[in-house]
């Protein structure tokens, strides 16, 4: 009987320590755990400021781009105003120096 108690003592013993092997493994994953998680809460804030930041560039540069858009097409209509100007005084010019011509025509048919 001594012998069975023994036997009994060391399979209690055995339990025992795989019971605490096993809490302490528990307690491993319990301590990754809450560090995942609180990387996790970090990582969701540093997303969170990193959207707004991004939603804040986007305006930006909506804003940005229809302003250029707008002074290209501004250029575009001086440029086109600009170029007609030219023509019409290049016209004016030529029609300047054929009258002259025509001038000093009548009168040299006049002397």
């Amino acid at each position: 009987m001594a012998q069975q108690g023994a036997t009994l003592q060391n399979y209690n013993n055995d339990l025992v320590r795989c019971i605490e092997d096993l809490r302490e493994k528990r307690e491993e994953v319990n301590r990754a755990i809450a560090s995942d998680e609180e990387e996790k809460a970090k990582i969701q804030n540093d997303l969170r400021i990193l959207t707004e930041r991004l939603s804040r560039l986007n305006d930006g540069l909506a804003r940005k781009i229809s302003s250029r858009n707008e002074y290209d097409r501004t250029i575009q209509e001086t440029e086109a105003a600009y170029q007609k100007i030219l023509e019409s005084s290049q016209t004016l010019l030529h029609v300047l120096k054929r009258e002259s011509v025509n001038l000093s025509k009548k009168k040299q048919v006049s002397s």
